[in-house]
């Protein structure tokens, strides 16, 4: 049988089972370490050194007690509103972004904050298949080694919301010269709006939709705050 003999598979079977269980190691120890950097923040950084730019990287976790409840409820309003009631993906999200995408030109993701949180810690920029099953794959092992607060703790304090600028602290100190404990819901829902794409769009010189998605984003934080949505959270 040469490679394929019974050794030749049982080293097969032991190389698949250690790189399947390698990434649970990683996931496993942020549950409770905060991570000093992501591999978006790696990419950003290796950009910067390649085109011989000046980007800065500006980073600064805080707990999630130290992020103001209106910008936990902006990024779930924007991002993910069933965050608290799906393990990881929202199918019904899913659904509706194949059939809105079916007939529109603009796109429309269905991306979790959980899937979020496996991509910009784990994973690369570019869009593959080999990305999405990876993703698919952090996102369970998040999913059952972390709880919800954490996974939303995580997301706001790596969330890239400029060149450079990672997490809601940096962002509220960079913008709005004020700690993310501070930030009004109008500033909130402003960061949250340009998440789609925040290279692209701008907090500094909102375009009309950018202006239009906060103002919607503002109007589902009314309706998940009546909802009590972040004393769920706590439960």
């Amino acid at each position: 049988m040469g490679f394929w003999d019974i050794k030749g598979l049982k080293k097969v079977f032991l190389i698949l089972l250690f790189f399947l269980f390698l990434p649970s190691i990683g996931v496993a120890m942020f549950r409770w370490y905060n991570p000093p950097f992501t591999s978006f923040m790696l990419q950003t950084k290796l950009a910067s050194l390649r085109e011989k730019s000046k980007t800065q990287l500006h980073y600064n976790w805080v707990e999630l007690k130290n992020i103001a409840p209106a910008m936990q409820l902006a990024v779930i309003a924007a991002e993910d509103q069933n965050f608290l009631f799906h393990r990881g993906f929202d199918f019904a999200a899913i659904e509706k972004a194949i059939k809105h995408n079916q007939r529109s030109k603009r796109l429309r993701g269905a991306s979790t904050i959980s899937q979020q949180v496996a991509k910009n810690l784990f994973l690369w920029r570019r869009r593959s298949w080999l990305r999405k099953g990876l993703e698919a794959y952090f996102t369970v092992l998040i999913e059952l080694l972390w709880d919800k607060k954490r996974i939303l703790e995580v997301y706001l304090n790596t969330v890239e919301l400029g060149k450079g600028i990672f997490g809601v602290e940096a962002a509220a100190r960079h913008y709005f010269n004020k700690s993310a404990l501070k930030i009004t819901p109008n500033e909130a829902a402003l960061l949250a709006a340009i998440l789609p794409n925040p290279l692209r769009f701008s907090v500094c010189n909102p375009s009309p939709f950018i202006n239009k998605r906060k103002h919607w984003i503002l109007k589902q934080m009314q309706t998940l705050g009546r909802r009590q949505y972040l004393r769920c959270l706590e439960n």
